[in-house]
């Protein structure tokens, strides 16, 4: 068995849907669905069951849970919350609670970093454990990433196999619900079939011009593949980027998105808004180094080939969402 937590959320049911074409669907599905169209996200995978995400902690549901890997995806993910003490419960006590429920039971876990724990950049985007303590995030968000980085290094007692991964900026299938927080690709392809043009944040930094900034963008699917993997092949515990390793311009995403739907690009520069401007980041790369020594053979696509396998089989269809092989025979 299985245990996804955030399993209805962007990342997480893209995971579910990953082990389905894998054949497996013993799998326990935790997370909130609330009043969200998420539970779409979930409609036409298989799995076994659904806990909610405020009782899966609960002793008696918890320690009652026979399973063979943990996947930690479900978080507050908004880079703009500022409810600071939500964040510590639901992103730093949930998380904790699920390592040292791995460590005793002596469960491999994936759990969810970010790279939103680089804060600006300034300091690298480097997952060596030793440079973990001088991370500055940006955000709250950011921070309670950084929180449960530290803690589990400073740790003696770890599950036997155990991996934080940080990931980039992701995108793909099954993000529709995320609203502002979707990514570029989606809002793209949305404003190319209401106006035929795209808007991108004008640059307000020296050094960058107008759509220059730079970001290692990653496709979900490729995600999901890398941290099935990991666990695995057992490869050594830590904490991992996930990223392409190679920094790409938002007119370049811009324009793959074009490309995909056969449309010359369009494209108009905004103001960012003020509050943005002091956590946003400029340019994002992964060192993608200890991955790549981990799993020499593991390859992620490149930038137009995933956009357009986002736009062509996703988002140019009348069915957008991740469906188990069965729907489609």
């Amino acid at each position: 068995m299985i245990l996804i937590t955030g399993a209805a959320g962007f990342i997480g049911s893209c995971l579910v849907k990953e082990f389905n074409d894998r054949g497996r669907e013993d799998i326990i599905c935790v997370d909130r669905l609330r009043s969200s169209n998420k539970w779409l996200n979930l409609r036409g995978l298989k799995y076994s069951d659904f806990i909610h995400a405020d009782d899966l902690l609960e002793p008696e549901i918890l320690h009652s849970l026979d399973v063979e890997a943990i996947y930690h995806l479900g978080a507050c993910s908004s880079t703009t919350e500022t409810n600071v003490d939500y964040l510590l419960y639901n992103n730093i006590e949930y998380s904790k609670t699920l390592i040292d429920f791995a460590t005793h039971n002596e469960i491999p876990i994936c759990f969810a970093s970010s790279a939103a724990t680089y804060g600006d950049g300034a300091k690298g985007y480097d997952d060596d454990h030793s440079l973990t303590p001088k991370l500055l995030p940006l955000n709250a968000y950011g921070y309670s990433k950084q929180v449960v980085d530290e803690w589990i290094l400073k740790r003696e007692d770890n599950p036997p196999h155990w991996y934080g991964v940080k990931f980039f900026n992701v995108y793909g299938p099954n993000e529709y619900h995320k609203e502002s927080m979707t990514s570029v690709v989606y809002k793209a392809f949305e404003q190319i079939k209401e106006t035929g043009t795209v808007k991108l944040f004008k640059s307000h930094k020296d050094g960058f011009e107008d759509g220059e900034q730079k970001r290692d963008f990653v496709y979900v699917k490729d995600i999901c593949r890398a941290m099935i993997e990991m666990i695995d092949k057992k490869i050594d515990s830590g904490l991992y980027n996930l990223g392409t390793g190679e920094a790409r311009t938002f007119i370049d995403l811009v324009n793959a998105t074009f490309s995909a739907l056969s449309i010359e690009s369009k494209i108009e520069f905004i103001d960012m808004p003020q509050k943005l401007r002091g956590q946003y980041q400029y340019y994002t790369q992964a060192n993608m180094s200890k991955l790549k020594k981990a799993l020499p053979d593991f390859t992620f696509l490149n930038l137009e080939e995933a956009v357009k396998d986002y736009v062509v089989s996703h988002l140019n269809t009348d069915q957008p969402y991740m469906m188990a092989k069965k729907y489609h025979e």
